[in-house]
């Protein structure tokens, strides 16, 4: 295996070497290593998924793949396409306060991660920990996480250091379990992220927030925890799983209010101590309904958890039903509660129709059974949504409605299958994945990114329904420049202009290369120097 480099970033450096005749501490058996220098040889990370998957069993991460495989089965096919897994768990990270996330990767996955990640907004720095082989397979990588991580472990800056094993790490079984459980009063936490293990990035979300609300609960239950700064002391509250909008738990708060009910922060939270607040919780919205592992923490610590969300009228309505039972409040309350959010989702409703349009929906934030159930109860017509996630109990509800109403839900939906679904329903809007938008505007039809058009507006409520038809109107009313698009560009990225993958001498250009020199040999100038 070629070394990765041999730099090491500021902060963070190298072990000493471990001597000749003992293997470092966490250094891998005879089969073991051979096992992972072949996982190496062949690649890395880019050695081939059964290649690393057996290797990391060799390697003594049995458990740990099981363990990937029950909670996030991978359903009808193998993995959709999506970008690295490991970017879920990084971003759950750094986006938390007094939190340091190190890698420990090939240098190319760390490098796509971090470069990802700062195009999404992150000021926080990326720790790195590269190996080279002979620190790979003699587990002195090992040594070095663990001095890395007690060289961050300072606890005037961090609550908590997290290392995340990417792929060649958790192939050669390098075992982040051992490592302290918390230094100089900092906790520590290593998961293991592999693309060969984890279908999608929003799957590794949950990874590492179910291990923080895990270490939360059980700090809670061993005594004092510290107070989060926005506790509710005044009334029982409601946590919610998942990134959202900003201003969707406020909507969803004021929906509540009426049920003499409060937002908790929702998980993956943006500091330490918000995890207590989220398991003092008197139940738990499901409203991303992936997070396996923060379901089964929220569970184990007494707390019931409800699928779907509040959207549209139906789902409104359904939604704060159940979780005002789940919350224990009287149904005098949740039919107040009922009837004042649907007072506005109605009056919303009404003024936004998008009656006689079609759409498809497809991505992979989790929340796509949602956006698809908010446009039929506003009227459009959408017979197909794929979502890269996987089929749970607690997306059951919005499954099941979306069935009664005419739309097939694809789970671990791949492009091709949201492609064939573009070409046959013929869409007046397709919203999904990038490569899908690309294809549909290559048809000349229109078509938005699921990401950065639908999840970064409100979802939930009247400010829902005003957020999302507004997009839909807005890009079906333009549908024509679509069509002025493809004819403007005819003919680029084809042929010999397609760039990357073009094995041939493009035709055109030999016959201009044929002109000049005859205009040179016309002329009788010689051919520059320098040039």
């Amino acid at each position: 295996m070629t070394d990765t480099t041999d730099d090491r970033i500021e902060g963070l450096e190298p072990s000493g070497a471990p001597a000749d005749d003992a293997p470092a501490a966490g250094a891998p058996a005879e089969p073991i290593e051979q096992a992972a220098a072949k996982a190496a040889a062949e690649g890395g990370c880019h050695g081939g998924k059964e290649t690393l998957q057996a290797a990391a069993r060799q390697a003594g991460k049995s458990a740990t793949l099981d363990k990937l495989a029950e909670d996030y089965p991978t359903g009808p096919h193998d993995q959709p396409q999506s970008m690295c897994p490991a970017f879920g768990s990084l971003r759950v990270g750094l986006r938390m306060r007094r939190t340091a996330t190190i890698l420990s990767g090939s240098a190319c996955c760390v490098y796509g991660l971090t470069f990802t990640s700062h195009f999404y907004g992150a000021r926080r720095t990326v720790g790195y920990v590269p190996f080279s082989s002979e620190t790979l397979v003699t587990g002195e990588l090992y040594q070095d996480i663990r001095d890395g991580v007690e060289q961050m472990a300072d606890p005037e800056r961090y609550d908590c250091v997290v290392i995340i094993n990417l792929c060649v790490p958790t192939a050669s079984g390098i075992p982040l379990d051992r490592l302290p459980h918390e230094i100089n009063g900092v906790r520590v936490i290593g998961v293991d992220v592999p693309g060969f293990g984890v279908p999608t990035h929003a799957e590794a979300k949950d990874i590492l927030a179910g291990a923080m609300l895990k270490y939360a609960r059980e700090e809670a239950e061993a005594g004092p925890v510290a107070k989060p700064r926005n506790l509710v002391e005044d009334a029982p509250t409601i946590a919610l799983l998942g990134e959202m909008f900003p201003a969707d738990p406020v909507g969803v708060g004021q929906m509540i209010e009426p049920m003499g009910l409060k937002m908790a922060p929702n998980v993956p939270t943006r500091e330490w101590r918000d995890l207590y607040a989220a398991l003092d919780s008197v139940a738990v919205g499901a409203v991303h309904p992936f997070y396996t592992r923060c379901v089964e923490q929220f569970q184990r610590a007494g707390r019931p958890v409800v699928g779907s969300g509040p959207v549209g009228l139906e789902g409104t309505s359904d939604w704060l039903q159940r979780i005002g039972e789940a919350a224990g409040v009287a149904e005098a309350k949740i039919d107040a509660a009922k009837a004042k959010a649907g007072t506005a989702v109605s009056a919303a409703l009404a003024e936004h129709s998008l009656k006689g349009r079609r759409l498809v929906v497809s991505g992979y934030e989790g929340s796509e059974l949602l956006v698809a159930r908010l446009l039929i109860e506003a009227g459009a017509e959408v017979p197909y949504v794929g979502t890269a996630c996987p089929r749970t109990a607690w997306s059951r509800t919005d499954r099941e409605w979306l069935a009664a109403h005419g739309c097939h839900v694809q789970y671990r939906a791949s492009l091709e299958q949201d492609t064939a679904a573009m070409r046959e329903v013929r869409p007046d809007l397709a919203i999904g994945t990038t490569p899908l938008v690309q294809k549909a505007k290559e048809l000349g039809w229109p078509a938005i990114y699921f990401t950065n058009m639908v999840s970064a507006r409100p979802l939930f409520g009247a400010a829902g329904i005003g957020a999302l038809t507004g997009i839909v109107e807005t890009q079906t009313a333009g549908a024509e420049r679509f069509q002025t698009m493809v004819s403007f560009f005819e003919g680029v990225g084809q042929g010999h202009t397609a760039g990357y993958g073009f094995s041939e001498v493009p035709s055109a250009k030999r016959k201009m290369r044929r002109a000049a020199k005859a205009e040179k040999r016309d002329t009788g100038v010689p051919d520059s120097v320098g040039t």
